[in-house]
């Protein structure tokens, strides 16, 4: 099983909203064309109207046996969503979630334990191709399937395999959910820019740019952001005088940021009982 294997059978998408475009964009940039794609989606978008006008397949059912099905709607319309689908379970189809907090054990009771299953979190960076996804399979899933999902979602970034769901809670929590604490940290940045005497939007820049540059230099450096940092900080500067509040112990980030980790990761588990 592999790309030419969902050339050939197809591949089926329920919802395609943000997510589900983004990824989209990706495949058919890998050569699937618009012809093995089919979606269903109350509200298609016109990119995905104007894909329907390509030879994509746009609300006319669900194919027969896809090579892959992408479960892409909204966790709590999920089950009203499934019920057309669920005739793809039984092993031919490998069925893919990105469904925030849906554990794999709510597909198996609808899809039937035999079928493959993969829950997957990507996080809001695939639309411009820079995600990052983890992974983790249920019993039925083989190498092959979790293969065939790894190179599925390379289209959107990297991918990560998890040692298992437990773990996916606190996946969701730091990089799910993580881009919505960088943009925040980016507005802040400019807010306290703007207060320092910076025009707002002089300041928004230097606070984007800042960010930015700093996560494609934390990633592509040998050394790890605990180094990087040192290596920004003089002793007696500016930025260690910065550091001083971020780094406390009682009111910085260490505490806060666990906090929020830990609140989302408790969002997670109680949204999949």
């Amino acid at each position: 099983m592999g790309l030419e294997d969902v050339r050939r059978r197809g591949l089926f998408l329920l919802g395609c909203g943000k997510m589900g475009s983004a990824m989209l964009q990706g495949w058919l940039a890998q050569g699937i064309a618009p012809g093995s794609v089919w979606v269903l989606d109350p509200k298609p978008s016109d990119w995905l109207t104007g894909l329907a006008a390509q030879g994509l397949h746009l609300n006319a059912g669900v194919p027969e046996a896809p090579a892959i099905a992408l479960l892409a709607v909204k966790p709590q319309m999920m089950g009203d969503a499934l019920g057309p689908v669920t005739a793809l379970g039984g092993g031919a189809t490998l069925v893919l979630s990105i469904a925030a907090g849906t554990p794999i054990r709510f597909f198996e009771a609808a899809f039937g334990p035999a079928t493959p299953i993969i829950r997957a979190m990507p996080n809001t960076p695939a639309a411009i191709g820079k995600g990052i996804t983890a992974l983790v399979g249920n019993g039925a899933a083989t190498e092959a399937h979790m293969a065939l999902a790894e190179a599925l979602l390379s289209a959107i970034g990297q991918t990560v395999r998890l040692e298992g769901e437990h773990q996916m809670d606190a996946v969701t929590a730091v990089s799910g959910s993580g881009p919505a604490y960088v943009f925040h940290l980016i507005e802040t940045l400019a807010a306290a820019g703007e207060a320092e005497g910076l025009p707002p939007a002089l300041a928004l820049q230097l606070a984007q740019a800042t960010v930015a540059g700093a996560g494609a230099l934390a990633e592509a450096a040998d050394e790890g952001p605990a180094q990087l940092r040192v290596n920004v900080t003089s002793p007696g500067g500016t930025t260690a005088a910065a550091l001083e509040v971020l780094m406390d112990a009682e009111t910085g980030f260490p505490p806060l940021l666990r906090r929020a980790v830990a609140a989302a990761a408790q969002r997670g588990r109680e949204l999949a009982d």
